[in-house]
């Protein structure tokens, strides 16, 4: 897949010199400004380069631990975790939490249930303990 970094980059230029103020919480889910990225990287899509987040953490008004969110169901085992918005199965990739800035966030889309977020932060607190820094995460039948 050919990804469009000239234009990934002339919008980050765009965002990263936005002077504004948002507020969210975690457990809110926000379409993001993720970019075009490398490799394996969860890339944003369309011209926006947007895909949907879960604030997992904020750290402050401008910082936040994200996880983002796919409409493809995956069920591998540690790596992600399944949730429902608006009444449809999605994804949030556990594999792929990445610190972003807040000039990144769109608009709010919606807000988990504090079941569902509960769950959620005890699947990401068991992978990030089942990853071995050393030798990759510890998953059944030694699947990496």
């Amino acid at each position: 897949m050919q990804r469009d970094f000239a234009a990934w980059h002339k919008l980050k230029l765009e965002i990263d010199n936005q002077d504004r103020s948002l507020l969210f919480r975690p457990q809110e889910i926000w379409w993001c400004s993720l970019g075009a990225n490398v490799g394996v990287e969860t890339d944003g899509k369309n011209g926006l380069f947007q895909r949907p987040i879960l604030v997992w953490r904020k750290f402050n008004r401008d910082m936040l631990w994200g996880l983002p969110i796919t409409s493809k169901q995956k069920d591998k085992k540690p790596f992600y975790f399944p949730i429902t918005i608006h009444k449809q199965t999605h994804t949030v990739v556990l594999s792929q939490l990445r610190v972003l800035s807040t000039k990144r966030l769109i608009r709010r889309l919606s807000k988990l249930s504090d079941s569902q977020f509960t769950l959620l932060d005890r699947a990401m607190i068991e992978f990030l303990h089942k990853t071995d820094p050393l030798r990759g995460p510890q998953v059944p039948n030694g699947n990496k």
